[in-house]
């Protein structure tokens, strides 16, 4: 019989509703349970894509006598960290303060009051590797609840108040200059691997926001080797494994340093962000590599992601099927000789295989091989290769795809706009810029309320019932700020404005400036989480500086550009202390030091050819963070436009930064010269 989750619209929840396990869904309802039982509260935190979480799904969760002692002896809480950001970054600080590491899923047993006392991620159902089985910790924390209760409160009790001690040490209230980027850039250098591109050692990230702000620092003071470690780690990530060589696309991370092997899961953000810095790269250096990885990404999210209602899918799962039944984590993906000699014959499979790097011993595992395109000298058959790739991506498209999260993530959507939009019109791709209007449309449709709220997720066309988070008000804000400089549409700058007021009034310490990744009135969690660092996507914190500076630029907002002036104040503090963790906070920090620049294009009409040739051309300006606006003389779709006229009756551009302007200009090579940085 299907537990409390049959209800839920998120499907990790509705994958565990068939579980043995009485499950309930993060509620006040049960914690009273818990409370009129006398037990603890088991919180187990994951996401539909991710492998470990359907392994111990698989070997405890749909274990007839796992399940039986916690339903005796617990009150059990699933959640999906993708609808509640708040409630996993809670726990999960504590997770990490108590082991010195974290991940997914996450383990916690509270109190019937929420306070956590006992901390875990992934379990065997067996003793392995020095780790206790699951049964073993359930045992073990029913004793100590049983026996040592005043223990356990203590225990609840300091870590609830050492959480509360760790407020943001917020830093300096003075916004970020030259040195403190000029120290991050040498930080970025130290933790630089020259010999395989990015930074650090295995397991290897996709550092989209750090290569954002390389891209911006380049932009603004000519430093060649900001853009050389851009170029670089672009170039190793998209011709190793983590990038899907036949449909396009990034997996979640490379497990090794050479960017050989990825964990398969495809998730929206990464690819919306690396979309994105993949056709920034294109605008500063006209690399081909860029320009077609760019539309590819973005033709993997239109295709792979787009929903029915016209929003984007927050994933793609590692695992699927391998053809015998078994869910084998990369099985859609990687190939061996032997597949490659079925579908292509003898002949082409061998240039295949040294075209994609497939071997004999494989490099995955069972001799199978992830596809790269390894550096060599010598150009194969340009045409043969593309037959090659025509034949094995249909031969693929037979094979049991990976499942879908079919959730729509406001802040990840908000991603997927701006990158969509901006991609769309560097190439020359309406049916982008279309489909970004349309994520754009249902989102103000389907997740804004009357009263300015966002609603975090929807599913087929209806609505979650979790509120927005700040990086959803925000990430929602960038992406309407860019579809407003790509469309000439004012009502996107509206859109955009109506979110970051909320995040003025509803998220801003008033006294300080910080930010909060949860509204004033949000639940009261345990502790209010609070978190600036770029991890996988932009914090909600620099996600907010960012548009609310871009935001300032359109209109001239003092409020505006006042709150992102004080939200960067901590990347002061920690953009020369940990730069690859706050990549956002610096790009939007090299704005500030630009300006950003205000560009206006007046012309008879948007569509005339002198209008779209300067409008274009403003939006390939490399300078940090510029904004741009489009529209008729006299227009009031934006606050840039109002008193630009025409130029001797032609189209102009009017650049202004820092309360000063340039000349008015017809031509677009002034122009371009104007916003080379």
């Amino acid at each position: 019989m299907p537990n409390r989750l049959a209800h839920e619209t998120s499907p990790y929840l509705l994958q565990h509703a068939d579980n043995p396990v009485d499950w309930w869904p993060w509620s006040s309802e049960a914690f009273e349970e818990a409370r009129k039982r006398n037990v603890p509260v088991l919180l187990s935190v994951g996401y539909s894509s991710c492998h470990w979480c359907h392994v111990m799904a698989h070997e405890s969760f749909e274990d007839e006598e796992t399940a039986e002692y916690l339903n005796a002896h617990f009150v059990s809480v699933k959640v999906d960290r993708e609808e509640r950001p708040d409630v996993d970054a809670v726990y999960m600080e504590a997770v990490q303060a108590a082991t010195g590491q974290g991940g997914w899923p996450m383990t916690v047993f509270l109190t019937p009051d929420a306070e956590p006392f006992y901390f875990g991620t992934y379990f065997p159902p067996a003793p392995r590797q020095g780790m206790p089985s699951f049964r073993q910790v359930l045992q073990g924390v029913h004793q100590a609840w049983e026996e040592r209760r005043e223990e356990v409160a203590e225990v609840a009790g300091k870590i609830v108040r050492d959480l509360a001690g760790r407020e943001i040490s917020y830093g300096d209230a003075r916004t970020p200059g030259e040195e403190e980027l000029a120290q991050a850039l040498l930080g970025l250098t130290r933790e630089y691997d020259p010999q395989r591109g990015g930074f650090g050692g295995a397991p290897k990230f996709p550092p989209s926001m750090v290569l954002e702000f390389l891209l911006r620092h380049h932009a603004r003071t000519g430093a060649e080797g900001a853009l050389q470690m851009a170029q670089d780690t672009c170039e190793r990530m998209a011709r190793g494994g983590m990038y899907d060589q036949l449909g396009g696309g990034f997996a979640r991370y490379s497990v090794d340093r050479d960017w050989v092997v990825p964990h398969f899961e495809h998730m929206l953000y990464d690819n919306a962000l690396l979309c994105r810095v993949y056709a920034h790269l294109w605008r500063s250096t006209g690399s081909e590599l860029a320009r077609r990885v760019a539309l590819e990404t973005a033709d993997f999210m239109v295709r792979e992601l787009r929903t029915n209602e016209g929003g984007f899918a927050s994933a793609l799962d590692a695992d699927s099927d391998d053809g015998t039944g078994r869910h084998v984590e990369g099985a859609y993906y990687v190939w061996t000789p032997a597949q490659l000699r079925e579908v292509l014959g003898e002949e082409d499979a061998e240039l295949a295989a040294r075209h994609f790097g497939v071997t004999e011993e494989g490099t995955f595992e069972e001799g199978a091989s992830v596809l790269q395109l390894p550096v060599r000298d010598g150009v194969s058959d340009a045409e043969k290769i593309a037959s090659i790739h025509e034949r094995l991506l249909a031969a693929r498209a037979g094979r049991p795809a990976p499942g879908r999260d079919d959730k729509v993530v406001a802040a990840w959507n908000g991603l997927a706009i701006a990158a969509l939009a901006e991609t769309g019109a560097y190439f020359d791709r309406p049916d982008l810029v279309e489909a970004a209007v349309a994520a754009a449309d249902l989102l103000v449709r389907l997740h804004l309320d009357e009263h300015a709220r966002l609603t975090r997720t929807s599913r087929d066309g209806h609505a979650g019932a979790n509120t927005g988070v700040l990086e959803d008000y925000a990430d929602v804000a960038e992406g309407f700020l860019a579809l407003a400089s790509v469309t000439g549409e004012g009502v996107w700058l509206e859109f955009a404005g109506i979110l970051l007021d909320q995040v003025l009034v509803r998220f801003t310490d008033p006294e300080s400036g910080a930010l909060y990744d949860t509204a004033a009135d949000a639940e009261r969690l345990i502790r209010r989480p609070q978190d600036p660092t770029d991890n996988a996507a932009p914090s909600g914190w620099t996600a907010a500086a960012n548009a609310l500076l871009s935001y300032a630029a359109h209109t001239g907002s003092e409020p505006h550009r006042t709150a992102a002036e004080r939200a960067l104040g901590v990347v002061k503090a920690l953009g020369p202390r940990v730069p690859r963790f706050i990549g956002w906070g610096l790009a939007a920090a090299e704005a500030l030091l630009d300006g950003p620049r205000e560009v206006a294009v007046v012309g008879p009409a948007l569509d005339d050819e002198g209008t779209r040739t300067l409008h274009r051309t403003a939006l390939l300006g490399t300078a940090p963070g510029a904004v741009v606006a489009a529209g008729v003389p006299g227009s009031e779709e934006f606050p840039l436009l109002a008193d630009r006229p025409l130029v001797g009756g032609e189209p102009a551009a009017y650049v202004c930064r820092n309360f000063t302007c340039d000349a008015p200009t017809t031509e677009p090579d002034r122009l371009r010269t104007v916003l080379s940085g």
